[in-house]
């Protein structure tokens, strides 16, 4: 689960992390009161949504040579000004994809005297299977570009989790990020820190892009990006509160609360599997054959009716989806169970793309039936080839 902006800081400011003081703004009312909290003189006005590259960003409703997605405003009329230009527009970046994201918050914050632009992050290693902070001196830029061009700026520092974070780590990443004074020693206690902090709240990801050093020498937090464990939510009811479904697909939110494992993609063809290696080779072997998987779903071992019901639904509710293609081995997942919630489901919604239908395991011969008696027009695969075969001739003619 991803937080805005904001939220990030507020959790990060918690666990002693220096930010400058600013405030949120989730209405446009609320604007003078949040530009006057600041003492200025410089106002930084932030749109919030899920996506980075927002300074580079372009409003689709503004003309293309207006200002981006992140403005500096050296008055508070200016300010307030940026605010209202940008506020409920759709801001475009490489991140959003075309359709852009609406800006349904801003935050506005106090101005930084910047020296030194860093970049710092905390994520799972998983080719040594630890805790890794990585670091660069390269601040403000995308990262992905800095490792491709300059590898040799990119430093990483993995964390041996017994120990945590210890004096030595830090002492690693104050000297890849060529710290001295007074900004050495208050690195060395934020990376402890931040450590802290991506360990008690089950993070998977801290970003901090630009970390700054001011022009006084003293470290400053000056954007935040955290990303949050699902599957540890339930132990951080804090974390869940901050949840915006409104920068969510609307598809993979529902199936949330149907414990449906769904991710939407960009193609024609809906697919319905048990087992994540299944749902990932179903879809391989659908782009094999020259088309493109409409979504990840896997229903699980232990889906219910309901559950299907409630998955097949999802999947036809993407007005992309040129044809469906239900695959299913079942071993602790019963094919009648499958049947009967795909039968239901295709009832309620009058299904009018054609299906595909592999069934295979446990109650197969009941799941086949359950579909050859429901009048429904399917048509009956083999094997996972002849099933991708056949949606694939099915959806493109």
């Amino acid at each position: 689960m991803n937080i805005h902006e904001h939220q990030a800081k507020k959790v990060l400011r918690e666990f002693g992390a220096p930010i400058a003081k600013g405030a949120a703004i989730t209405a446009l009312d609320q604007a003078e009161a949040a530009v006057a909290s600041l003492p200025g003189p410089v106002w930084v006005v932030k749109s919030q949504i899920h996506a980075g590259g927002r300074g580079k960003g372009k409003f689709k409703e503004l003309p293309a040579d207006a200002k981006g997605g992140v403005r500096v405003s050296f008055s508070a009329e200016d300010a307030l000004e940026n605010i209202r230009e940008m506020f409920g527009k759709t801001l475009v970046t490489q991140q959003t994809g075309s359709s852009g994201k609406a800006v349904n918050r801003i935050y506005v914050e106090d101005g930084a005297d910047i020296d030194r632009e860093l970049y710092l992050s905390i994520l799972v290693d998983r080719e040594t299977g630890k805790t890794s902070f990585v670091a660069s001196t390269e601040g403000g830029m995308d990262i992905e570009t800095v490792a491709h061009e300059t590898p040799e700026l990119i430093h990483s520092v993995g964390i041996t989790a017994s120990a945590g974070c210890t004096d030595g780590d830090a002492e690693k990443l104050a000297d890849a990020l060529k710290l001295d004074g007074k900004a050495r020693i208050q690195g060395m206690a934020l990376f402890k820190n931040l450590y802290n902090a991506f360990v008690a709240k089950d993070m998977s990801l801290l970003e901090i892009n630009p970390l700054i050093i001011t022009k006084s020498n003293n470290v400053q937090v000056l954007d935040a990006k955290l990303s949050f464990d699902g599957n540890a939510l339930f132990r951080h009811p804090d974390i869940m509160e901050l949840r915006d479904e409104t920068e969510e697909d609307e598809k993979e939110v529902e199936a949330s609360k149907h414990d449906l494992a769904y991710i939407a993609l960009d193609g024609e063809i809906g697919c319905m599997v048990n087992g994540a290696g299944l749902a990932m080779a179903t879809m391989d072997i659908i782009k094999l054959y020259g088309a493109e998987p409409a979504n990840f779903l896997d229903v699980g071992g232990s889906a219910t009716t309901e559950r299907v019901t409630a998955a097949f639904k999802i999947i036809t509710a993407d007005p992309n989806v040129k044809g469906i293609l239900v695959n299913i081995f079942g071993g602790i997942m019963r094919c009648d169970v499958i049947a009967t919630g795909v039968v239901q489901a295709a009832a309620d919604i009058s299904l009018n793309v054609p299906l595909v239908v592999r069934l295979e395991g446990t109650k197969v011969e009941e799941g086949k039936a359950i579909i050859n008696e429901s009048g429904l027009n399917v048509i009956t695969a083999d094997d996972l080839d002849d099933a991708a075969q056949k949606i694939v001739k099915a959806v493109r003619g």
